[in-house]
């Protein structure tokens, strides 16, 4: 059974390094599958292996993601559209009210 895939925000918010579990959920893959890509040397992406552990640097599994840089911050922009809409464009900002 694969896992619920990683959202774009989620993939934002992994650490440095994440688990073969995640890492199948960000390729669309089940665990099963993703152990068979490691031990075949297919995976999409460098893994690291610490005795039986193995690790996925966060950043080479969002290039192979075609994810190249991280966005600045995030925003939410339906609730910015909302915003905007509701105090339209001709209210002074709180810098130009003298």
């Amino acid at each position: 059974m694969t896992a619920r895939p990683v959202t774009f925000a989620e993939a934002f918010e992994l650490p440095l390094t994440v688990d073969v579990r995640t890492a199948a959920r960000a390729f669309g893959v089940c665990v099963a599958t993703a152990y068979k890509m490691i031990h075949a040397g297919r995976f999409p992406c460098l893994v690291l292996r610490f005795g039986r552990c193995y690790r996925i640097p966060t950043a080479l599994l969002l290039r192979a993601l075609g994810i190249e840089e991280r966005p600045i911050y995030a925003a939410d922009m339906a609730e910015g559209a909302d915003f905007a809409a509701r105090w339209g464009s001709d209210t002074p900002c709180q810098e130009d009210v003298s």
